[in-house]
């Protein structure tokens, strides 16, 4: 799956269904008729197997803890900090010539 391509929860659960009603088809057929890639498709049927034909997702910006969301938060603080840091940085430089 491309990077920034995301499904639904309920897409990816017709999928798994989709497969399972046409066991005729290979999964490469299957994954190409739904417009994404086999080895999601695979991935997808393997996850649904493990969780009772439920297919759990993550979406953006849903975290499994509220540590791992502070975390994140946390972590972008800082990217956002060094950046203002390097820009003054610069700055100084420019003024101080």
């Amino acid at each position: 799956m491309a990077k920034g391509r995301s499904f639904t929860k309920e897409f990816k659960e017709d999928a798994v269904r989709y497969r399972r009603e046409h066991p005729e088809l290979t999964l490469q057929q299957a994954a190409s008729n739904l417009g994404i890639s086999m080895s999601a498709l695979k991935h997808w049927l393997t996850v649904a197997k493990e969780n009772e034909g439920a297919v759990p997702t993550r979406g953006t910006g849903n975290f499994s803890s509220d540590e791992a969301k502070e975390i994140a938060r946390l972590q972008k603080e800082l990217r956002d900090t060094k950046d203002a840091l390097e820009i003054l940085k610069k700055a100084i430089s420019i003024l101080g010539r």
